[in-house]
């Protein structure tokens, strides 16, 4: 009986062996069909996905805003707090909104597009500055000269022409979302910030009954540390790059360097890119502003650039963000490093909030480790 049995059970084997090298076998040769079925079903639940994190921004000014609203003595303000609260915080994106698309973004886009279509010209009348140096100056190196000489053969209304980015752009835009999926992700938004503490609960009573105590503590301890790490680094960055943007561009304007808005937009832009980002727009902008003027004018940007980022790091920064990465900058550099080659532009802005998260993780590790050590050593002490 007990033969029969043993061979049944070594036929179910190799029939669940055979059946499922078929299944991997025509899931390998339809691979393709698959992929695009994965990616079709990911594109139609995208919206829920911005919706998610449209409310994960918007989550902390609302619960603050609640909280307000929470101290009013008016009964009706304080039971629809929460409800008061998202409604106030959407107006108020709205309102950045419109003023970014209404006042700011037309005057970047149209510097933009002059710039571009001015570059030609422009490098041209650098080059005659370069021309008009004395035969002894430090800048007629034969390196320089191949450099120039490069510069002058690249046709850059070829390389940058404005209206086809702008075609790709939208046309990017339109396969990717439509009015529809934008609608679709503030309903989900505003649905996750009016249930979010149900949407909570239900995930902790989820993650009890699957994971042991010890781990959901850690899961719950993990969670709530990178959440707080993101949404601190990504607000503060922001704020920081608004502020940064706004003292340049003013700077600038005094100054009378042309593009001005332009260039404090984009060092605003890429100073929210701690460390490298900063270096990399002082370089840009100092190019541009010496093709578009004179170099005067390029060191003194240079000067009032260099000391308004040093203001930023050490005072306006540290005050905003405060100690919440605790990160080296030789890891935040490899961070930016590894994200940017991998994930472009997202995984150089996230790569930085990521590796802080990755930092505690690591150094709890390390720190239970010791601890286990430690007590190993008193017993065999003992």
């Amino acid at each position: 009986m007990n033969e029969v049995k043993n061979h049944w059970k070594k036929w179910i084997y190799w029939f669940l062996l055979g059946l499922a090298i078929i299944i991997a076998y025509k899931a390998f040769d339809n691979f393709g069909n698959i992929m695009d079925s994965i990616g079709k079903f990911l594109g139609i639940i995208s919206p829920f996905f911005v919706g998610i994190f449209i409310a994960y921004l918007l989550y902390m000014p609302c619960r603050k805003i609640e909280e307000a609203y929470k101290k009013s003595k008016n009964k009706f303000i304080k039971k629809k707090a929460r409800t008061l609260s998202i409604c106030t915080v959407y107006l108020i994106a709205i309102l950045i909104i419109i003023i970014l698309f209404n006042v700011i973004l037309p005057v970047v886009i149209e510097s933009f597009i002059d710039l571009f279509n001015n570059m030609q010209n422009y490098i041209e009348i650098a080059i005659n500055k370069y021309n008009n140096l004395p035969q002894d100056s430090i800048l007629k190196g034969e390196f320089v000269q191949d450099i120039i000489e490069n510069i002058q053969n690249i046709n850059w209304k070829e390389y940058f022409n404005f209206n086809k980015i702008v075609e790709y752009v939208i046309g990017a835009v339109n396969i990717v979302y439509s009015v529809f999926d934008i609608f679709v992700a503030i309903i989900v938004s505003v649905y996750i910030l009016e249930e979010r503490d149900q949407i909570l609960g239900f995930l902790k009573r989820l993650a009890t009954v699957i994971f042991r105590e010890k781990t959901y503590k850690n899961i719950d301890k993990y969670f709530n540390d990178s959440n707080e790490i993101f949404f601190k680094f990504i607000a503060s960055q922001f704020l920081d790059a608004v502020i940064v943007g706004v003292l340049v561009t003013i700077a600038l304007s005094i100054m009378k360097i042309k593009y001005a808005l332009l260039l404090g937009f984009f060092i605003g832009l890429f100073n929210m890119i701690p460390y490298v980002g900063a270096i990399i727009a002082v370089v840009i902008s100092s190019i541009i502003t010496l093709i578009t003027g004179d170099i005067n004018q390029t060191i003194w940007m240079l000067i009032v650039v260099i000391i308004l980022q040093q203001i930023d790091a050490n005072i306006i920064n540290p005050k905003i963000v405060g100690q919440s990465l605790k990160v080296s900058p030789l890891l935040i550099i490899l961070a930016i490093t590894i994200g940017g080659a991998y994930f472009g532009m997202f995984g150089i802005f996230l790569s930085v909030p990521i590796i802080a998260v990755v930092k505690i993780i690591v150094e709890d590790y390390i720190s239970l480790k010791l601890a286990e050590k430690k007590k190993e050593m008193v017993k065999i002490s003992q």
